[in-house]
């Protein structure tokens, strides 16, 4: 969330700012005019305590002087004064709300070096702070070549057998699935090795958080009041609690309303859970298959850092997440997302997409994003710069996939197929498949 004062002082920034965003037609000079509605009531309300205040100083002067008609004179206009403060301390809380929702939903502002553009046709492939195409190839695995036609996952032979659509459906509707056998002990086996190495190799600290989170949780990271519709919600009590759609929404809110010292920062979180999402304005979008389901498991990563070491994390977050891909020998590109493309809360994101023989094509599987103090605001997280006389600052938060369970199961079983409808198991996953080599099959 902005600082209206940031605002009020970089006006054309902002405007330039949110013109490249897409759908986005709010400006400066309509959250000013607002603002300027407020800073008046509160003028005016200093004003009438003030005058209170000297009149109640002038009304024991007049006793004093046993002036008793000035003395009445003077109270009835105090009396008057304070039946008027009331008023204006709800007119100022109205206007405070009006600001507060005004500026919450508005996109975060994209960092210098994102491309500007409308959407997905204007993203650009990213190769590294400091990388090359040529080194690039180097490290990931090229695509698989095929003696058959490749399948779909779920037209695979063993996916057939276990990947069960219509059970689901009797149970829950569509986008879901069951998943049975061999299949289901390979998701779980990608999501135990996902966790072992940003554990062991990249230093996050695993945990495991609800994933029933309460609204305020909601507003930190940016899913409301804007995404509503994409939440599943139950009622709690007096209220609600919603069923969270990543872990991010309860990870990054472990440090809502703290002030941290520095020296506890960085902050390296990761978790397996399951996520839900309504997948509100993609009817009739990968409607076969499990690619979007209303259910699925994610391995989620979070850093709280310091806003000089908030892109050098970024940077850092990015290599994790490839480092799972590169490990399962999965080609795959990296895309740097233009400002039409990106999503509400990232300055910058990067996004991995993973090749699909099945469909012949490059699907998302990882979203890396550096949010600044776009999140920390919202949450009222800051941390204490090292020196006693240092005012506490807001804390920058990142997030990424590391990385979707079931598209990296979808990428696996695709790229492993075998004609005869079994698939290889890849070697990072034999130790967490009890050593065998490949499933399914005649």
């Amino acid at each position: 969330m902005f600082d209206i004062k940031w605002i009020r002082d970089n006006p054309d920034a902002f405007d330039t700012a949110m013109s490249q965003r897409k759908n986005v037609s709010v400006r400066s000079s309509t959250l000013l005019e607002i603002d300027d509605r407020r800073r008046q009531i509160i003028v005016r309300l200093n004003e009438a305590q003030e005058k209170r205040n000297s009149m109640s100083k002038q009304i024991g002067q007049a006793k004093a002087q046993k002036d008793e008609a000035r003395a009445q004179a003077l109270m009835a206009e105090v009396a008057a004064l304070k039946e008027s403060i009331p008023a204006g301390e709800a007119e100022e809380r109205a206007v405070e709300k009006e600001l507060r929702d005004a500026l919450s939903s508005i996109p975060n502002m994209a960092l210098a070096d994102v491309p500007v553009g409308d959407d997905e046709a204007d993203n650009v492939e990213y190769f590294g702070p400091n990388g090359s195409a040529a080194t690039v190839s180097k490290v990931r695995a090229p695509k698989p070549a095929f003696a058959f036609a490749p399948k779909e996952h779920f037209e695979i032979g063993v996916a057939e057998k276990d990947m069960d659509f219509e059970i689901a459906a009797k149970l829950s509707g569509s986008r879901f699935v069951v998943l049975k056998g061999q299949i289901a002990r390979l998701e779980r086996a990608l999501g135990q090795f996902m966790l072992d190495m940003h554990t062991t190799e990249h230093g996050y600290l695993e945990v495991q958080p609800p994933v029933l989170v309460r609204d305020d949780a909601l507003f930190g990271t940016g899913q409301l009041p804007k995404f509503e519709d994409d939440l599943f919600f139950t009622p709690h009590g007096e209220g609600r609690l919603a069923l969270i759609p990543t872990a991010e929404v309860p990870m990054t809110n472990f440090v809502r309303e703290t002030i941290l010292a520095e020296e506890e920062l960085p902050l390296r979180f990761t978790a397996l859970t399951s996520c839900f999402r309504s997948e509100a304005g993609s009817a009739g979008r990968d409607t076969r298959g499990m690619l979007r389901q209303h259910q699925f498991n994610k391995v989620e990563l979070v850093a709280i850092t310091t806003p000089e070491e908030s892109e050098n994390e970024h940077e850092r977050m990015l290599v994790a997440a490839e480092a799972v891909l590169q490990r399962l020998g999965l080609h795959y590109r990296v895309m740097k997302l233009c400002t039409g493309d990106m999503g509400f809360g990232a300055r910058r994101t990067y996004d991995m997409e993973v090749w699909l023989p099945g469909q012949d094509t490059y699907r998302e599987i990882s979203s890396v994003s550096v949010c600044g103090d776009f999140q920390a605001r919202r949450m009222e997280a800051r941390y204490r710069p090292r020196g006693e006389k240092q005012a506490p600052r807001y804390v920058h938060t990142l997030n990424g996939s590391g990385t979707a369970v079931g598209r990296c199961l979808i990428a696996v079983l695709e790229n492993y197929q075998q004609e005869d409808g079994s698939v290889l198991i890849p070697e990072a996953l034999k130790p967490y498949m009890g050593g065998i080599t490949s499933i399914g099959g005649r």
